[in-house]
């Protein structure tokens, strides 16, 4: 395994990333990123492990999280008592922002790279409505005349930073590059699990997935050695499982007082997807402002999405979506273990297997069938697109067709001459049935001229032979192909 900052071990995949954030190094200016996503996805471990492979001073200052009592003195005492502890400036008293941030500017040595991380932005500045404007001007003032300087703005709650510093006029043409952090794909995650991972049934690192989803921080606390089912009973079902408590704590430091409402949405959809609509009957009102506003923090939280495509039958881009949740484990958390939490911190569930618990096997398909919709950009080498041009990869669904009935297909991939009808199956034994389903799905399928189908099945079983040899589906893609180990 690769060593991280500061001795910690365990980092995998965020390749890409790594790569451009190096590529930093060969401006000859100051950079300034942003680094947005859910919590626990590992927004600043990826941010120290660029800091450990760049040989740099690193310097790394988070707010404190939303408690009774916590203010702008609060932060502004907690980020200078972090800056006097990882470098030579004194721990002294400020009271503004302007003073913090000349203390930081005269920590950042004069040669040789640095890195800044302030983590948890929205926290640190969300006290203050001056924040983002003195942060603005000593970046021009002051931080963009360190040459090798790489500024980091870090943060879960994706809709502050956007709203406060991304989008505004203030920052305009500041930022070097802007970062949405998403999970894990399914061929980083296995690496959890080591050399065993060629020993085992996907069947057993799939159920894993499809209770934490690619969250690296949930899967750092699986013990590869244990079977699925024990690792999901000592993480969900015990008092101190790291998960049993977890969905609670990421809500209130995320949302604050607005945690019940966005807990609301998400029990509207951990049964399936629906339209805004939908979700305001179900949540107990009407569609209006509040509502959009919710969905709109949640979606760039990382909990859910609006899953917009292209209609294949005009072949522009829908206006409204079905909203589909998303994050595995909050699916998994609000279906099996809020029910038992009395139970659970009594010490009196018992836990025996995922198959066993009510209602899993219904759920399953819905855990599985996000953990594909999720790493779509996964599929393209298998359906054999080359060079095309994709132009939607989403979910469909139309209520009414000239074809009769509903059509319902779990992704759609699009090009400008080929439309990829894909079926998602997750089970024990797949049989011939699934051409039957998917072929009816093409046929109901509304779509222009000149538009060729083809078909694909991702799934995760035992595929019957004879799915293969009739030669229906132009591409078969298993669960072994996504973990990258066929």
């Amino acid at each position: 395994m690769p060593a991280g900052f500061g001795g910690i071990v365990m980092f995998y995949g965020r390749t890409e990333i790594l790569k451009d954030l190096a590529s930093l190094w060969r401006k000859k200016s100051a950079s300034l990123v942003a680094c947005r996503g859910r919590r626990r996805i590992g927004k600043s471990r990826t941010m120290e492990e660029f800091a450990a492979r760049s040989s740099c001073t690193f310097i790394s200052i988070s707010g404190q999280a939303p408690a009774a009592g916590v203010n702008n003195a609060t932060q502004l005492a907690a980020f200078v008592e972090q800056l006097a502890a990882q470098s030579t400036i004194p721990n002294v008293k400020v009271e503004t922002w302007m003073q913090a941030f000349r203390l930081l500017d005269a920590a950042i040595p004069t040669d040789g790279r640095t890195v800044v991380l302030l983590d948890e932005i929205s926290w640190m500045g969300g006290y203050d409505s001056g924040f983002a404007g003195c942060l603005k001007t000593a970046w021009d003032a002051n931080f963009k005349k360190h040459d090798n300087l790489v500024l980091i703005l870090c943060g879960s709650v994706s809709a502050w930073i956007e709203k406060n510093i991304l989008n505004s006029t203030g920052f305009v043409g500041r930022f070097s590059r802007d970062y949405v952090i998403g999970e894990l794909v399914p061929s980083e995650a296995r690496q959890f699990w080591g050399r065993r991972v060629e020993r085992l049934d996907t069947k057993d690192i799939v159920d894993v997935l499809s209770v934490t989803g690619g969250v690296p921080k949930y899967l750092e606390e699986i013990d590869p050695s244990l079977s699925a089912d024990e690792n999901v009973r000592r993480l969900c079902f015990m008092p101190n499982g790291a998960l049993f408590q977890d969905f609670n704590e990421i809500f209130s430091s995320i949302f604050g007082a607005k945690a019940e409402v966005k807990r609301s949405i998400l029990e509207a959809l951990a049964d399936g997807g629906k339209g805004e609509n939908e979700i305001a009957r179900a949540v107990g009102g009407c569609s209006n402002g509040h509502l959009t506003e919710a969905l709109y923090e949640l979606s760039s939280a990382g909990f859910i999405s609006p899953d917009r495509g292209v209609n294949p039958l005009t072949g522009r881009r829908t206006k409204r979506g079905k909203y589909r949740l998303k994050d595995n484990y909050s699916r998994f958390y609000l279906k099996f273990i809020r029910p038992h939490v009395e139970e659970i911190r009594q010490g009196v569930f018992r836990f025996t297997s995922l198959s066993a618990l009510p209602g899993w096997n219904s759920i399953l398909g819905l855990q599985f069938e996000n953990l594909v919709l999720n790493n779509v950009a996964e599929l393209i080498p298998y359906l054999g697109i080359g060079g095309s041009i994709v132009t939607s990869m989403a979910p469909f669904r139309s209520d009414r067709t000239d074809k009769g009935g509903c059509c319902q297909i779990d992704l759609l991939v699009q090009t400008p001459r080929t439309a990829y009808v894909v079926e998602i199956k997750r089970r024990r034994e797949i049989g011939v049935e699934v051409e039957r389903e998917v072929a009816e799905k093409v046929r109901r399928l509304p779509i222009r001229k000149g538009i060729s189908v083809r078909t694909a099945l991702v799934y995760d079983g035992d595929l019957d032979p004879a799915v293969e040899s009739l030669g229906f589906f132009d591409a078969l893609i298993s669960s072994r192909k996504l973990l990258g180990l066929a």
